[in-house]
């Protein structure tokens, strides 16, 4: 069965930094983008970045341009989410997505296929 599977959350300080992982584990999918989601308490799942392979395009939520970044292997089976000068508002389980999405809706989760289980990243306040 194929899954997504993430790595690299954590407990850090505000300021701090940290890499997600997400990597495509046993089998392949077909996909054009591969993204990061992130969910804190009460609130809706919410889009971080994403990339296209077309292109390597990338898009990022307002809230995290210039201190985040998304990058994937080669072979587009491993994205990584780089997290810079983290914040107590960054506090979030960060879940991987996958899929064929359309243009213009990378941003719509119900746009993905493949989900991994998350991963905590806690920046307390």
């Amino acid at each position: 069965q194929v899954r997504l599977v993430e790595s690299g959350g954590g407990l850090v300080q505000a300021g701090d930094s940290l890499r997600l992982s997400c990597a495509v584990s046993g089998g392949t999918i077909i996909t054009s983008i591969m993204g990061w989601f992130r969910q804190a308490p009460g609130k809706e799942r919410e889009v971080v970045a994403a990339i296209r392979w077309s292109g390597l395009n990338t898009r990022y939520a307002d809230s995290v341009k210039s201190r985040f970044l998304i990058s994937a292997s080669n072979d587009k089976n491993t994205a990584y989410l780089q997290m810079n000068s983290l914040k107590p508002e960054d506090t979030a389980v960060y879940y991987c997505a996958a899929g064929v999405v359309r243009d213009g809706m990378e941003s719509n989760s119900h746009e993905y296929r493949h989900w991994g289980r998350g991963t905590q990243v806690t920046v307390p306040s």
